[in-house]
This record gives C-alpha cells, structure tokens and sequence, in this order.
C-alpha cells in the first residue's frame, strides 16, 4: 500500500510530512533512518505525522522523529511546516489566520499570512518562554548567574574539547540548546575548521566540533549545539542538532541564540538571525514569550511503500 507524502522545509530544514490523522502509521527508527536517507530514501531532516490531537483547541498533533529515530520534543521550522500542511490542505479552515499546534513541547499558537492562491507563506510561531533552570534545560551544572527577575541559569558552562574549551550558555525552548559565542575564531587550532586558512564560523567544521559537544557528559539528554557569533543587526549561528546532525536551520535554536545572547547582553531582546538557510525574525517579548517568524515552503509531493523500507 502506497503512503502520501509531503516533502517541505523551512530555511532548508526539511521534513517528511506525513497526514497520520487515522493513526495507524507506526515507524521503527529504522524505517526512518532509511526514508530520511538522502541517498536510499526521500532524504530530509525528519519526518512530521499529522495527527489529531487531545486538546480541543489544537487543530492536530505534530508527532516529530529526527532523522535517527528519536523523538523531538519540539521544532521550530518543522513546525511553520506542519502549519502550512494543515492550511493548504485545507485542515483548518480557508478563512482562517491563525491556529493552534499541539506538539510533545505543548500548545503553539500560530498567526499566518497567506500568498494569492490562499496558501501560507509565512508565519509567526509563539514559542513559549524559554526554559532556564538547569535540572529543566536539562545541564548537569549549577546556575552561575540570574536574569533580572533574579532566576538562576547556567551562563558560561566551560566544556573542554580537543579543539580547547568553549562556554555555554544553557537554555530549553522544549529542547535542550547549549549556545557557545565565540569572539575570536583565530584562536581555534586549525583542525576546528574545513578550511585552516579562512578561519570563521563559515568554515568551522560544525560536523565535527558539534558532534563532540552533543553527547557531552554534562548533556544528560544530549543537547542541540549553537556556534554564534553578533553581526551588524542581528545574530549569526550554525547549529548541530541532536539527532540529525548540521541543518540548514534550526527555528528553536535561533530562539536559543536570542534568548542566550539577551541573557549574555551581547544583543538586544529582538533580532534578525542568520541561519545557513536564510534568516529568522526572533523576539524574546517583554511578557517572556519568544516569538518565531520566517517562512516555510512546499518542495513536491510523492507516494511511499512504507514496507520497503522495513528492517
């Protein structure tokens, strides 16, 4: 039996949409390993099963699997997508500007604007308040310093490396983020980067670096890993996320990277951030919400025979 499918990205962050409304599909981490293939499969980031939800206010549960088979609490640009399945395929209704996501994070309301043919272009996610208390992110550190409301979070967490050792700052957006700035790229040694001789975040090898940093001991969950730096208006970032390793875009992430670089008082509340894909409009509100505004897009659509990809 043939499956529908939609392949979407946001900022290049791709994704297997999959319409799970009856759910009856059930993947091993094998099948989605292999689907998320870019070579044996579809290829993507992960896969998103669209399906109802619990809460009476959500129009549908966002089930989302990284591309190793391992369940994410929460992501941003995967979740602009699920908000542009549900209303170009017309599961929320036609006249409607905002809806509300139920995903294992909880609640996002979402706003939207859609293009002519009545299909979203972009939208505005409310991500929630970011997450601080260690034991919640969760780190295995203690606070080292307090936001102005006097709640503790863990600011400059020192991990050593092979490459030297890099300070985090430690914050949840329903997903575990360690945020490193990094001032001085000349000081790495020249096997952090691709390319020795143009030493930058361009060429830092994100693959290798980030790698190390996700399953490090004071990550109990494994953690996404942020290398940013502060560009004329606004953030830079790349990201190595947990399960997937480096992606395009990481919406969550360039919350983390706000909500770090506020915390830090590299950057005002409110920036542009740039991610390998494009860029992400974040504010870190005054109310403590983080809101997420960029767009999400449709690559084709196809059919699978999920059985093929059995172990």
């Amino acid at each position: 039996m043939l499956t529908r499918f939609t392949k979407m990205n946001g900022l290049g962050n791709d994704f297997i949409m999959i319409d799970d409304r009856m759910s009856s599909i059930e993947l091993t981490a094998a099948q989605v390993a292999s689907l998320c293939d870019r070579h044996f499969g579809i290829g993507a980031d992960g896969i998103i099963l669209v399906r109802p939800s619990e809460r009476p206010e959500c129009a549908a549960y966002m089930h989302y699997i990284n591309a190793d088979g391992t369940l994410a609490q929460m992501c941003g640009n995967g979740v602009r997508c699920f908000a542009k399945f549900l209303v170009d395929t017309d599961i929320v209704a036609q006249d409607a500007t905002e809806l509300t996501a139920d995903t294992m994070a909880g609640p996002r309301r979402i706003a939207f604007t859609r293009d002519a043919a009545g299909c979203m272009a972009e939208a505005t996610v409310q991500m929630g308040s970011p997450i601080l208390a260690p034991d919640a992110v969760p780190v295995a550190a203690a606070p080292d310093a307090a936001t102005d409301a006097g709640e503790g979070f863990v600011g400059s967490l020192e991990i050593a490396s092979p490459w030297g050792a890099f300070t985090f700052t430690c914050v949840s957006m329903g997903n575990p983020h360690a945020v490193t700035f990094v001032g001085d790229w000349q000081a790495l040694p020249d096997d952090a980067f691709t390319d020795p001789s143009a030493k930058s975040l361009s060429t830092l090898d994100v693959g290798k670096v980030g790698a190390f940093f996700e399953s490090a001991e004071a990550f109990p969950e494994k953690a996404n890993i942020e290398f940013a730096e502060v560009a004329d208006g606004g953030l830079r970032m790349r990201v190595y996320e947990r399960g997937c390793a480096e992606t395009l875009a990481c919406g969550t992430g360039a919350c983390a990277v706000d909500v770090a670089a506020a915390l830090t008082h590299r950057a005002p509340r409110a920036n542009e951030v740039e991610l390998l894909g494009g860029v992400l409009r974040i504010e870190w509100a005054d109310d403590g919400m983080v809101l997420m505004t960029g767009p999400a897009m449709t690559s084709y659509a196809g059919e699978v025979d999920l059985s093929a990809y059995d172990e």
